[in-house]
This record gives C-alpha cells, structure tokens and sequence, in this order.
C-alpha cells in the first residue's frame, strides 16, 4: 500500500517575489527566492508550495 501524500500548501502573498525554505525549521529545504514575473502565482521547486499574489497587489519587487 503506497502512504497518502497530502496537497502542498498554498500562500497569498503581496510581493511577486518571495522566499521559501520550506518549513520546519532543521527539516525544511535550502531557502530559495522565487519570482513571479508577469505571473500571478509560482511554485516553489522543492517544497511545491503554490505561492498566489494577493489580488490587488503591486507587482513590484525590490
């Protein structure tokens, strides 16, 4: 029998540039900065935390 996974995570940010590390503290990942761009949402490569801007945002970054 395979163990269920559950779905990744998913966070409304107001920045279309944000860094995850995954969680966890110690158990988590390397954290990595992710940008949107022109896009609304980004997935984070490691973890698959789905990362949604804010409706309403700016889309600047720093």
């Amino acid at each position: 029998m395979q163990a269920k996974t559950s779905a990744p995570e998913t966070i409304t940010v107001e920045s279309p540039v944000v860094a995850c590390d995954g969680g966890g503290g110690a158990l988590g990942h390397p954290r990595v900065y992710l940008n949107m761009g022109d896009k609304t949402e980004i997935d984070c490569p490691y973890c698959g935390r789905a990362y949604v801007l804010k409706a309403g945002a700016h889309g600047h970054g720093h």
